[in-house]
């Protein structure tokens, strides 16, 4: 989620900063001051610029004393790609801000326009960070996040099979979250998300994979033949049960006693994931494991042209694991 860099945490701060290329995070900063101001004065005038939009004077033409002393809110997108004059004005401006005035820079926070993010920060601006998110955990912390503004509460389970489901688009997780909220009283748990979620491909097949790697077979089974229903491609399958079983592979061979967060990094899986793959690992062998993999190789081929009959392929290797999972059970 957005977070504050400094003690000011005022919306109606002359200059907020957003920092960052996270483009939902960007938008929210922008909303949050707009709101405000409109909170405090209905007729807040709003200008929404791009960088071709602010051309030399334009800021000052913006700014400029009304008659009507009218509150306005001035954003500037992309301000890293402002032309050399335009970053004077705004430089100009930021040393005798104008009063009723709230300049908001959106900027991407890179080396590019390093200068005007400098001077912004040296004229004290409020700062709301907006970093793209690109590891897991900070996607599993945005939902659970999403979820206490909401004053809801989520199982640990639910927001990883949430994250699972939807992907990383945050706006979709933001959007799946209010969705739950409206629908469900309650704590949110994992039944729950998949329930709504499990059509996606990539939920339905990672839901076969766990389940088979778990050693269920009749759950993996019936999860595996709802999947092939809604036309989950076989391939997803066969990708998602190898995953599974190298998780277990890697995390079956890694030094004990290491931390999760050490493992996550040298195994490049999240920690929650390592939390996870350590459950699903019981009654798994290292023969067990290669047992798994050659199934599923053999299935990878039938379901790429190799075989009459993908959907037979599916379950004979879908079998296979939950059986190295299970040593010894049929």
């Amino acid at each position: 989620m957005a977070t504050r860099k400094n003690s000011t945490d005022d919306p109606l701060a002359p200059l907020t900063l957003a920092v960052g290329q996270e483009d939902l995070l960007l938008d929210r900063a922008v909303r949050e001051v707009v709101a405000a101001a409109r909170a405090a004065d209905p007729d807040t005038d709003v200008r929404d610029l791009t960088p071709d939009q602010l051309q030399p004077g334009t800021l000052a033409e913006l700014t400029s004393p009304s008659l009507f002393s009218e509150r306005k809110v001035v954003v500037v997108r992309n301000a890293q790609d402002l032309s050399a004059d335009s970053v004077k004005d705004v430089k100009a401006y930021l040393g005798m801000p104008a009063e009723e005035i709230i300049l908001v820079l959106l900027h991407a926070g890179g080396a590019k326009g390093k200068a005007l993010l400098d001077a912004a920060r040296k004229a004290g601006a409020r700062e709301v960070q907006c970093p793209k998110m690109t590891k897991p955990a900070d996607r599993l912390a945005f939902v659970r996040g999403e979820f206490r503004g909401l004053g809801r509460s989520a199982t640990p389970g639910a927001t990883e099979a949430l994250v699972d489901a939807i992907g990383s688009d945050l706006r979709e997780l933001a959007s799946a979250v209010t969705q739950l909220c409206a629908d469900v009283e309650g704590t949110v748990d994992e039944a729950v998300v998949g329930r709504y979620y499990t059509g996606r491909a990539e939920a339905s097949s990672f839901t076969v994979a766990d389940r088979a790697v778990e050693g269920r077979a009749a759950e993996a089974l019936e999860a595996l033949r709802w999947s092939l229903s809604t036309g989950v491609a076989p391939v997803l399958i066969t990708s998602a049960l190898a995953q599974g079983v190298r998780s277990i592979g890697k995390l079956a061979s890694a030094p004990r006693g290491a931390r999760p967060a050490d493992l996550a990094r040298d195994l490049g899986m999240p920690p929650w994931k390592i939390d996870r793959v350590r459950q699903q690992m019981r009654g798994w062998s290292a023969d067990g494991v290669a047992t798994a993999l050659r199934a599923i190789a053999e299935a990878d081929a039938g379901v790429k042209g190799g075989g009459d009959d993908p959907e037979y392929a599916l379950e004979k290797a879908v079998v296979a694991v939950a059986r190295a999972a299970r040593p010894g059970r049929s």
